[in-house]
């Protein structure tokens, strides 16, 4: 080729070099440009290349993003991997769900341990701030006497009670969120066993028709 291209008369090559050449075409301040060059200040943005012999786009280059774009892209990938992944993983689950448990007494026998769990965890949240709410409330009685009695509160006595209110207002959110996790841990049980019924009967209802199929 390189010597097909030696061989060339010079008018030749110059209408060679006419057919290659383009043009490249964008908007800039609202207006459309086009040049035989490409500015470095337009090389970012989005625009058009085309054939200076034949006047047709040849081809169209997107703009540079930005890099909040580039990390929001990045991040809708992984959103899309993750999904994925979670979708292979609820398809392996049901199937070992399948194989594992030959009924749904089985099934429910798994959730019986996180269900003792959070159901402690209730008991032990509620005896906490029962047991906090009554230590609160004997230091705040010597608290209110000497208040009534137009004497200062000891410092060390109103230490106490903060320590002790902020104690008492972290154990009932503990409380809260084990009656929270309780709730959700029924729905999630019966949630399961629907699924699992479904899946049973739609292979059971597949075994007759392989059978017949064979």
């Amino acid at each position: 080729m390189l010597a097909a291209l030696v061989l060339l008369p010079a008018p030749a090559m110059a209408q060679q070099k006419a057919a290659n050449k383009k043009l490249y075409c964008w908007d800039q301040d609202g207006q459309r440009v086009c040049a035989d060059t490409l500015p470095a200040e337009a090389a970012g943005m989005a625009r058009d290349e085309i054939s200076a012999s034949s006047g047709m786009r040849t081809g169209q280059v997107q703009r540079a993003l930005t890099p909040e774009e580039r990390a929001a892209l990045a991040e809708e990938e992984q959103r899309r991997q993750l999904d994925a992944m979670a979708e292979e993983t609820r398809r392996r689950t049901e199937q070992a769900m399948l194989i594992t448990f030959q009924d749904e007494n089985e099934l429910r026998r798994v959730f019986s341990e996180r269900v003792t769990l959070v159901e402690n965890s209730i008991e032990t949240a509620r005896y906490n701030v029962a047991s906090l709410r009554e230590g609160l409330v004997t230091l705040l009685r010597p608290a209110a006497e000497r208040e009534l009695a137009g004497k200062p509160v000891a410092e060390k006595l109103a230490a106490d009670i903060r320590q002790r209110h902020a104690q008492l207002l972290y154990h009932q959110l503990l409380q809260r969120n084990f009656e929270r996790q309780r709730a959700a841990l029924d729905g999630e049980i019966e949630a399961t066993l629907e699924r699992y019924r479904a899946l049973k009967s739609g292979t059971t209802a597949a075994a007759p028709a392989t059978a017949a199929a064979q």
